[in-house]
């Protein structure tokens, strides 16, 4: 039922459009102008009411995945065992990572046990369009020294239930696998460091 109103609504504003252009025109015409320049001009107008940010917005992410979004692993975790030996044999996994919350410089992490934890950083509304970006790094929570890090972007309203701008939705600068991958990887990182600790 949503979808049928959200159509209808979309319908009429076309319906206005299309009618607004073709009165300029004809406004133009009986004055002798150019019917298409105006007809042009009021298009122009209509489509900026609603659309105004699709283009930058679209731009501004697919410039954003080129240049800052991707997945990187600093130190593995065995180069970190050979760095710190001894030490991940004291670690006791927290049953709930939730419970060992707490607040670092750049953000809140969830903390695994006393050494490693995931921190979470979102920004929001970049450049002042609905684009967000997503960081999610491994830290080492005493050096706060990231083991891995993996940066996305988002773009389009993000509140539960908006329909407004959702031509603007892009869930990620991967692809579905891409996107798979490299939340894989970054799990296979905080899975070794689980296993490693159990041993």
């Amino acid at each position: 039922m949503f979808g049928l109103m959200v159509l209808l609504a979309l319908g009429v504003y076309l319906a206005i459009s299309a009618l607004v252009v073709w009165l300029s025109a004809r406004w133009a015409k009986k004055r002798g102008r150019r019917g298409w320049v105006w007809g042009g001009v009021a298009a122009f107008a209509m489509y900026n009411l609603v659309f105004w940010d699709l283009i930058p917005t679209l731009a501004m992410h697919k410039y954003y995945c080129a240049t800052e979004a991707g997945f990187w692993v600093y130190k593995t975790p065995e180069q970190w065992v050979k760095a710190n030996p001894g030490v991940m044999e004291t670690l006791k996994p927290y049953p709930n990572p939730q419970w060992g919350s707490i607040k670092m410089k750049s953000g809140s992490a969830d903390k695994f046990n006393d050494r490693f934890g995931k921190l979470d950083i979102r920004e929001k509304n970049i450049g002042g369009f609905l684009i967000q970006r997503k960081e999610s790094s491994i830290i080492d929570l005493v050096t706060q020294e990231a083991l891995t890090r993996r940066v996305d972007f988002l773009t389009g309203p993000r509140a539960a239930g908006a329909v407004w701008k959702t031509w603007l939705v892009k869930d990620s600068c991967y692809s579905g696998e891409q996107q798979a991958r490299t939340y894989s990887s970054q799990r296979s990182v905080f899975e070794q460091l689980r296993m490693m600790e159990t041993e």
